[in-house]
């Protein structure tokens, strides 16, 4: 059986990676189905191959010695495939010649996946053309933000169709998006992704950004993660982050107060993994608290940390760290959360030996 993988990687640009792909075309083995008696392949990613690319290109290697290694690490079905030919895409890791980790190989400091850390993702948008929001005017700007807002109609809402269209191909690819929404600024977007794991949250925030993109290509538009996007009294683009482990879904006031405690300690550690230019976006005003400030509130949409209504009536559930950019690397913000509910519950743990 013939199959189309569309190996899929991060390159070593900064202070953000971009998505790069090239497609690899397989002849796998058949197997008789017993009871069709038809042919089939059974396709899984360890019939997939580890294969090279030209680093020097990606700011990844020098050209003397430019080869890097794509180890496949996830398959997605590709929701653009149209014929009869199998295709899938592959999210891979990017190696070193002797298989270690590359120096961009922000996946590679996770470690081992834990699938009772669930993830869920608001990813915000830009969508751009020729140079300026979706329905902003060639000259100047539209009217102040206010309508935009999970608007509706011609004057307040522009690209709903692509955004739709997003949306069906992430569901179609196995990506749990659990919805989408016109956002403050006129031509921002969002759509939310839920993830149980640490490596799958950042794996399916890629693909589903990769998809984003692959669109974009249709239409004729730019996707824009800056997160202020537009500069004066327009909302920037962030990437919130609903997060919650086993403990925290059980319920522990106490473990919830260590999480606090924690991420205060930490703000800093966690604004340096949480995109670039944020503070453009966090200063205090739109929605966001200031970048010097670590502060959480009860249903707070100006702090640092939201506490849902539902966690703190019940003293159980998730979290909402609204810090995050909308262009910041899913795998920098997992890793960092995933240490402080570790730092979090070894404290308790120490305190009550």
């Amino acid at each position: 059986m013939i199959l189309k993988a569309e190996y899929i990687w991060l390159d070593g640009y900064k202070p953000e990676p971009n998505l790069r792909s090239k497609v690899k075309v397989l002849d796998l083995p058949t197997e008789m189905d017993e009871n069709t008696h038809r042919e089939f392949a059974k396709v899984t990613l360890d019939k997939l191959p580890e294969w090279s690319f030209d680093g020097s290109s990606t700011q990844q290697a020098e050209g003397n010695f430019s080869d890097c290694i794509l180890k496949p690490v996830r398959m997605y079905v590709n929701p653009f495939s149209s014929s009869d030919i199998y295709s899938v895409f592959v999210m891979c890791e990017v190696l070193n010649p002797d298989r270690t980790p590359h120096i961009s190989n922000t996946r590679s400091l996770i470690g081992d996946e834990d699938d009772g850390v669930w993830f869920g993702f608001e990813q915000e948008y830009t969508i751009m053309k020729n140079g300026k929001p979706l329905g902003f005017p060639k000259n100047g700007f539209p009217n102040p933000q206010g309508k935009y807002y999970c608007g509706v109609g011609s004057s307040n809402v522009h690209g709903r169709e692509f955004v739709e269209e997003h949306l069906d191909l992430c569901i179609k690819s196995g990506i749990e998006v659990t919805g989408t929404n016109a956002e403050v600024l006129l031509g921002q977007w969002e759509y939310q992704v839920l993830s149980k794991g640490k490596l799958k949250a950042g794996d399916d925030l890629w693909i589903s950004r990769y998809i984003l993109h692959r669109l974009s290509e249709k239409y004729d538009y730019d996707i824009e993660f800056h997160p202020k996007p537009v500069m004066g009294d327009w909302n920037g683009s962030g990437l919130h982050c609903n997060f919650s482990d086993v403990k925290m879904r059980y319920g522990s006031e106490e473990y919830f107060d260590a999480i606090f405690e924690v991420f205060k300690n930490r703000h800093q550690l966690h604004i340096d993994n949480y995109g670039s230019s944020n503070n453009l976006r966090l200063t205090g005003k739109h929605e966001t608290q200031s970048i010097e400030k670590f502060s959480w509130g009860v249903s707070d949409r100006g702090a640092s940390i939201r506490v849902p209504l539902s966690t703190d009536k019940l003293k159980k559930g998730y979290l909402e760290d609204r810090r995050p950019a909308s262009n910041g690397d899913p795998y920098r913000i997992v890793r960092v959360i995933a240490d402080a509910l570790n730092e979090a519950y070894q404290s308790l743990v120490t305190v009550n030996v």
